[in-house]
């Protein structure tokens, strides 16, 4: 059974995904944060059964594994659900992987390709603190740390929620909110034009 989605109409969707294995298209868990206009930000994942075996180092990452996602829906179930919310809205990801793993999954499943608006918030990450560059990076890692985030890294739900909030951090730096712009992401009190 797949849990209900957040409702409503939001300024972007970050997106998150964990994986079975080395194969990108061996999702096992998938999380959303859906930010509101007001920067409200609510999140929801799901486990996934990937129907392959994990890989022991994905399981020593994520915690997940074959007992993990015994009940859980297959990806063919979860992303025909999942996929009217995304196609709504501006879609954020933190490095390009999970945009990658989307698309391997549905070419996987025989599902259609979905044309979603990506954009990878470590690009807006890279503008708003570029004197991060060579100092422990721009990974999800790091900018907790730097910028005191609080979330449980490697769980789908909780990196989608802290990719959110680097976006919303971004708005708040001269540099970052330059490239939200230039990325049509409008600040939390305007609405995504669509």
């Amino acid at each position: 059974m797949i849990v209900a989605l957040p409702d409503g109409d939001f300024q972007f969707i970050a997106l998150d995904v964990e994986t079975a294995n080395g194969d990108s298209a061996s999702i096992c868990q998938i999380g959303i944060a859906c930010v509101k206009q007001d920067g409200v930000i609510q999140t929801w994942s799901t486990y996934i059964d990937p129907q392959v075996p994990f890989a022991q180092f994905n399981t020593n990452l994520h915690g997940i594994g074959p007992e993990t996602v015994r009940n859980a829906p297959s990806f063919s179930k979860v992303w025909p659900t999942l996929l009217p919310l995304l196609a709504r809205h501006a879609m954020i990801q933190h490095s390009r992987f999970d945009e990658h793993a989307i698309k391997a999954a549905c070419k996987s499943c025989g599902l259609p390709r979905a044309r979603l608006s990506w954009h990878d918030s470590v690009s807006i990450a890279r503008a708003a603190w570029p004197e991060l560059k060579g100092n422990g990076g721009h990974g999800l890692a790091n900018l907790k740390k730097v910028l005191d985030l609080e979330f449980h890294h490697h769980d789908a739900g909780e990196d989608a929620r802290a990719a959110a909030m680097v976006v919303l951090r971004a708005q708040d730096v001269p540099q970052g909110s330059s490239v939200i712009d230039a990325l049509r992401l409008k600040p939390i009190q305007l609405s995504w034009p669509f």
